[in-house]
């Protein structure tokens, strides 16, 4: 009988421990994707789509994106923040789609292709000197043809696809990101755990919402 009631306050404290571990992931979840909200607020990202995952429409992909990337880039030189960012972008949408388009010419190919602005959801992907954690980003999509191949995506603002990686967090705060935005891509110790935390909270966000 000592032995059961032994067991008993065992099974106990180890669902006491359990229920404290599973609170701490619930706060920091929640406070990492309240981080990456106020991360997503302040970029653009880049998203372009090839019409298939063909040898061919890979390399196409990334001439056109090289080529929308350019003149993105240029358009964005002088942008304070995101809401100049943005409005820059939607109003030369028609331009971007016909520099894609005359690429795609160029190549030999008759694909369409659309530019469009829009909410977009990521995973966490991890770049050259920098990483952003999943979530919902706005992104200048380029979608060629059926869209249906592998994707490239980045951030075309701030300007981090095209800014060496000893140069990010410069870049970052010039663009009104804060030193906190800064530590969290450059995964600063702590992050990498939150990232994981918000990409958990965002599939479970994804399925109650479904």
């Amino acid at each position: 009988m000592q032995q059961v009631k032994r067991i008993s306050r065992r099974l106990k404290r180890v669902e006491i421990v359990l229920m404290v571990a599973a609170a701490l992931v619930l706060m920091s979840g929640a406070l990492a994707l309240q981080t990456q909200d106020q991360l997503a607020d302040k970029v653009v990202r880049l998203h372009v789509l090839a019409n298939s995952d063909s040898e061919e429409d890979q390399a196409l992909k990334l001439r056109v994106r090289d080529r929308v990337l350019e003149r993105a880039t240029e358009l964005l030189e002088q942008s304070a923040d995101r809401q100049e960012a943005e409005a820059l972008l939607r109003g030369n949408l028609l331009e971007l789609e016909n520099l894609a388009a005359e690429e795609i010419a160029a190549a030999g190919y008759d694909y369409p292709v659309t530019a469009e602005l829009t909410d977009t959801t990521f995973p966490t992907r991890e770049y050259d000197g920098f990483t952003l954690p999943a979530g919902e980003y706005l992104a200048l999509r380029i979608v060629i043809g059926e869209g249906a191949g592998q994707n490239w995506w980045c951030v075309v603002f701030p300007p981090l696809c095209t800014t060496a990686s000893a140069d990010v967090p410069a870049s970052a705060l010039a663009a009104g990101l804060t030193q906190e935005d800064v530590n969290l891509i450059t995964e600063e110790p702590g992050y990498v755990l939150k990232f994981k935390t918000v990409e958990l909270w965002e599939r479970l966000r994804a399925a109650l919402e479904g």
